[in-house]
């Protein structure tokens, strides 16, 4: 799965099981998502290929600021739940890939 395609169902529950136990790693504050908060959170999915964006502010446009995110950072957009966006980008280099995505043989 490149950058850009959407998930399966299974897919999105694979990754959505293996980002439970994960922690934020960025907060949408009072000031949005700004060019600092894509940068931040473009560097953590270089880090860490899965990733959680809590919204602290603009509760209401979570769901449209975290595709906003998404499409910034060439990031896929698991899901949305609650206050937490979870996002997925694969290492570039498939011996650096962390996170195990499930694909299903046709």
């Amino acid at each position: 799965m490149e950058n850009g395609q959407s998930l399966a169902g299974y897919q999105r529950a694979a990754l959505l099981r293996q980002a439970h136990s994960l922690s934020p790693v960025a907060m949408v504050g009072k000031q949005g998502a700004t060019q600092s908060l894509v940068a931040h959170v473009d560097q953590e999915l270089d880090n860490h290929e899965l990733i959680k964006v809590r919204f602290s502010d603009f509760k209401d446009e979570r769901r449209s600021l975290a595709e906003e995110l998404s499409e910034q950072t060439g990031a896929i957009l698991v899901a949305v739940l609650g206050h937490v966006a979870i996002l997925y980008r694969a290492a570039e280099d498939p011996a650096d890939r962390r996170i195990s995505v499930p694909v299903r043989k046709t």
